[in-house]
C-alpha cells in the first residue's frame, strides 16, 4: 500500500508543489489537503493519513496547535497519524515547539525534492527526521547541557582524511553542493564518499551523521570552523 499524505499549507501554489513532488514516486500519494490548522484537524480525522505535511506559520490555528491536537486524537488509534514539518524558518523555538507537540520530523522547505520525498518515506517508518542544518544548530545550543560520554572512536578511524573532512563539513549542515565547491570537488564525488562514510559508520542518513561527528568529538558546539 502506497504512503498516504495530507498537505497543510497556506499557499495553494506550495501545495500545488508538494503535490508534484510527493505524486512523482509511486509508493507516495497525496489524499487530501487543508489550508490551515482546523482544516488540518478535521481532514487528518476523516481521511487518517500516514503522514501529515505540516506548515507551521499559518493564520488562524497555526501548524503547532495544529500537531498537538492531531497526535493527541491518534495517539489512542491502532494506526499512527506522524507530522512532519515544514517551514521557510528555522528558528530554534520553531522547531522545539513542532517536536514537542507531536512532530516526527522538521524539514525546510527550501531542501531539494529528493529529500522532501526521503523524509516522508522516514517519518512514514515511525523514524524521526530533522533538517541537518537544523539539527546541528540544536546540537549546539543542548549538547553543552548533556553529560560528557565516552564514545568510541574505532569506527571513525576507517575514514580517509578526505572524508574526516566530508564529515566535518557535514555535521555543519552543508549540501553536498556546497562540500563540492568548498573542496573543489565534483558533486558525484561529495555523494560517493557521503555514501562512504555512512556505510564505514554504520549509519542510516545525513542526521545520525551529524549527531555521530558531535558524539565523537569530530566537531564541537560553537565552533564554526568545524575542527574537533
Amino acid at each position: 500500500m502506497p504512503v498516504s499524505v495530507l498537505l497543510v499549507d497556506d499557499q495553494p501554489l506550495v501545495r500545488a508543489g508538494f503535490r508534484m513532488i510527493l505524486e512523482s514516486a509511486p509508493h507516495l500519494s497525496v489524499v487530501g489537503e487543508a489550508s490551515d490548522g482546523r482544516e488540518a484537524v478535521r481532514a487528518a480525522r476523516t481521511l487518517v493519513p500516514d503522514v501529515v505535511l505540516m506548515d507551521i506559520r499559518m493564520a488562524g490555528m497555526d501548524g503547532v496547535e495544529a500537531t498537538r491536537r492531531i497526535t493527541s486524537w491518534a495517539q489512542p488509534l491502532g494506526h499512527s497519524v506522524r507530522v512532519l514539518a515544514l517551514t521557510t524558518f528555522d528558528l530554534d523555538e520553531y522547531v522545539v515547539e513542532i517536536l514537542r507537540a507531536g512532530a516526527t520530523g522538521f524539514l525546510l522547505k527550501d531542501s531539494p525534492p529528493a529529500d522532501l520525498v526521503t523524509a516522508v518515506e522516514v517519518v512514514a517508518s515511525g523514524a524521526a527526521v530533522v533538517a541537518p542544518p537544523v539539527l546541528r544548530r540544536l546540537l549546539d545550543r543542548f549538547t553543552p547541557l548533556l553529560p560528557p560520554a565516552a564514545g568510541d572512536e574505532a569506527p571513525a578511524a576507517a575514514l580517509t582524511a578526505r572524508e574526516h573532512e566530508v564529515l566535518r563539513l557535514v555535521a555543519r549542515g552543508w549540501s553536498n553542493a556546497e562540500i563540492a565547491a568548498h573542496l573543489v570537488l565534483g558533486e558525484t564525488t561529495v555523494k560517493s564518499h557521503v555514501g562512504s562514510i555512512l556505510t564505514k559508520l554504520g549509519l542510516r542518513d545525513r542526521v545520525q551523521a551529524v549527531v555521530y561527528a558531535y558524539e565523537h568529538g569530530l566537531v564541537r558546539p560553537g565552533r564554526p570552523d568545524g575542527d574537533g
